[in-house]
């Protein structure tokens, strides 16, 4: 039975270490942190509510992850709320799809787009027409506001731009066309259910982490949570993790992380390292607050303005299996001190949702969330050397960083490795 090392127990070391060890591998997973799930965590506040490091939803098309999720037993009803697409704000205005085959829930949807004019809805039709006929490909270069640029402005406001932010986490002036037009056909034109929003109504180590750890130390898995690897190296076609010796090893850690080992092991791959050291990454902050009362709908998408109101959804953890009051407010790609955002983020919630005396509970950012997914970004490859891989939503692959892209990712290199 061949030894397997897999550094970092987020979301694409899970995946990978689970799979490997279906497959046969006699794997051993190391994490830093004392909480599995990389940037999509559990973390437990100072007055003991139990919240999570950023309000992650998934969708329909995740079809990856529901599966693996199901496999390690977390029952997948139960921990997600389904949810047809919606992007309504608080006032009544925006776009919900309803429960309807695909694509004929996305034409319901635009017809009955409330606040949209005819000129809104005819424009986004031409433009989606235009995006299928073409295979829903562009040239590597192309924005996403090159892609959009026949759309009215309110179609950009009220449904390009949350959707855009939430997917790829960069403004749309920066985005990559190429990769958004694969999230849309992934999930409007996939099938149905695709779009369909998942809002996890437990928290984020009861979606897949503490279940996914569970079933590794079943299988006879090692576990090493709260162990922070130093150093990497090659002996004799073996890997040494800070001396111990494997067959073969897997970086699923922070990309940073995962580059700072392989330099440090004075491994040939300056190649894989400058590309990865090459990536950009954008923050995503969630102000938790506590005072509100109940929003129309479990999400909702908010007006955003950088300079002033800079969340671009609510979550109502009342209605998500939380505390009653409690709102989770997410501001993605955005660069403003903790003070200033959370005094807009109030001041945001006090105008659009007429919540007023709220009073905050954490700020919780993620300096680095994701990288910045722009036109034409040059991404490392999975192989670093024999014997050597890598895995996170950050290789190379069709996806931003989703947690979808981090699953695939974790089950293709467990695929590659050496079957035991």
């Amino acid at each position: 039975m061949r030894t397997t090392a897999v550094i970092g127990a987020g979301w694409a070391g899970l995946a990978c270490a689970v799979e490997a060890t279906r497959l046969g591998h006699a794997v051993t997973l190391f994490e830093a942190a004392h909480t599995p799930g990389g940037r999509a965590r559990r973390v437990d506040n100072m007055h003991g509510l139990a919240l999570d490091n950023g309000q992650h939803i998934l969708i329909g098309a995740y079809t990856a992850t529901l599966q693996l999720m199901r496999d390690v037993g977390v029952d997948v009803d139960g921990v997600l709320l389904r949810l047809p697409l919606s992007l309504r704000f608080a006032d009544g205005g925006g776009l919900k799809l309803p429960r309807l085959p695909a694509p004929l829930d996305l034409l319901a949807g635009i017809f009955t787009a409330r606040g949209w004019t005819w000129r809104d809805k005819s424009s986004l039709l031409r433009t989606a027409v235009g995006w299928r006929l073409s295979g829903f490909r562009c040239e590597r270069g192309t924005t996403v506001a090159d892609l959009c640029a026949g759309l009215t402005p309110r179609v950009m406001r009220e449904l390009i731009e949350p959707l855009c932010v939430s997917a790829l986490n960069t403004p749309v002036a920066q985005s990559s066309g190429e990769v958004f037009l694969r999230v849309l056909k992934d999930a409007l034109f996939s099938g149905s259910g695709g779009a369909d929003l998942l809002l996890p109504r437990a928290d984020l180590g009861a979606l897949l982490p503490d279940a996914a750890i569970q079933w590794l130390l079943e299988r006879g898995a090692t576990v090493r949570i709260g162990t922070r690897v130093r150093a990497i190296s090659s002996e004799v076609g073996r890997w040494l993790v800070d001396g111990e010796a494997f067959d073969q090893l897997v970086l699923a850690c922070a990309p940073w992380d995962a580059a700072r080992l392989v330099r440090a092991s004075n491994l040939p791959a300056d190649p894989w390292c400058e590309t990865t050291e090459a990536l950009r990454f954008e923050a995503i902050a969630t102000v938790y607050v506590r005072g509100a009362t109940t929003l129309a709908e479990p999400m909702l998408a908010l007006r955003s303005d950088p300079a002033t109101a800079p969340a671009q959804f609510v979550f109502d953890r009342s209605q998500l299996g939380g505390l009653q009051g409690v709102l989770a407010m997410v501001v993605s790609a955005n660069e403003a001190s903790r003070e200033v955002l959370e005094e807009q983020v109030i001041a945001q919630a006090a105008a659009q949702l007429g919540q007023a005396n709220l009073r905050l509970v954490q700020t919780v950012v993620e300096k680095r969330a994701t990288f910045a997914c722009t036109p034409g970004l040059a991404r490392p490859p999975s192989a670093i050397a024999p014997g050597l891989q890598a895995c996170g939503d950050y290789v190379e692959g069709p996806y931003p960083a989703t947690l979808e892209g981090a699953v695939l990712s974790g089950l293709a290199v467990a695929r590659a490795l050496t079957t035991p």
